[in-house]
């Protein structure tokens, strides 16, 4: 799971970093508010991409991790109805 958020969010970033330099390397000859579209739309990238890298899924279990105390993680699982093994 790891791996694919982390390919995912270097997609991003490359695309991010591809719109930016092609925007204002290529399209702006021809269409400045075409480039400051694209710088736009690259705007956005970085922040959707960190959400996407730092999402848990449900198979990643890292907020029922044992805490250490077991009188506490006993309690927690009697809370969510479950027995650790």
């Amino acid at each position: 799971m790891y791996a694919r958020r982390r390919r995912n969010y270097f997609l991003m970033m490359g695309g991010c970093i591809v719109l930016f330099v092609s925007a204002w390397a290529v399209v702006r000859q021809w269409s400045m508010p075409a480039a400051i579209a694209m710088c736009v739309v690259a705007m956005v990238i970085p922040p959707v991409a960190a959400m996407v890298a730092n999402r848990r899924g449900p198979e990643d279990r890292w907020w029922d991790d044992p805490s250490g105390d077991p009188e506490s993680d006993e309690w927690w699982d009697e809370l969510d109805g479950r027995k650790r093994r």
